[in-house]
């Protein structure tokens, strides 16, 4: 078994946020003991953020950081139990909702479209979405 970013590396459809981690040099921070849970975009949900506020957010290594600590929590976390919850603290400090809909379990607006892979140091779920978090939406909207 493998850690969260070497496993992630792995699959073709997460090479923008593994991308991400690196540029934002966090990197060393998913190859640490854990455990954490991760919700992974796929390189699709990137496509779906508007270029300049992607670019907004990738241009400060700040921003970029606190976008990808809003999709990390402490712990390992399978879907069962997180939908035991209603929300979640990330380790970038703000929460993300968890409810149950038709189309499967949802972080906010971001659907899990694959629970439950098992790392060294801790668990990631794939989504649909790339989640932002509010501080940074707001930061970036000013700019663009």
């Amino acid at each position: 078994m493998k850690s969260i970013l070497e496993t992630a590396r792995e699959d073709s459809r997460l090479t923008t946020s593994v991308r991400m981690t690196e540029v934002g040099r966090m990197a060393e921070f998913f190859q640490k003991d854990g455990p954490y849970t991760v919700f992974i975009p796929t390189d699709e949900a990137y496509t779906r953020v508007p270029k300049e506020k992607l670019r907004a957010i990738i241009d400060n290594r700040e921003r970029l950081a606190g976008m990808i600590m809003y999709h990390v929590v402490q712990g390992k976390l399978t879907t069962l139990e997180l939908a035991q919850m209603e929300a979640i603290k990330t380790l970038q400090g703000d929460h993300l909702d968890i409810a149950r809909s038709p189309e499967g379990m949802r972080l906010n607006d971001a659907i899990i479209i694959q629970p439950d892979i098992e790392c060294t140091n801790g668990m990631y779920h794939v989504i649909d979405r790339v989640l932002i978090p509010r501080a940074v939406e707001a930061r970036v909207r000013n700019l663009i």
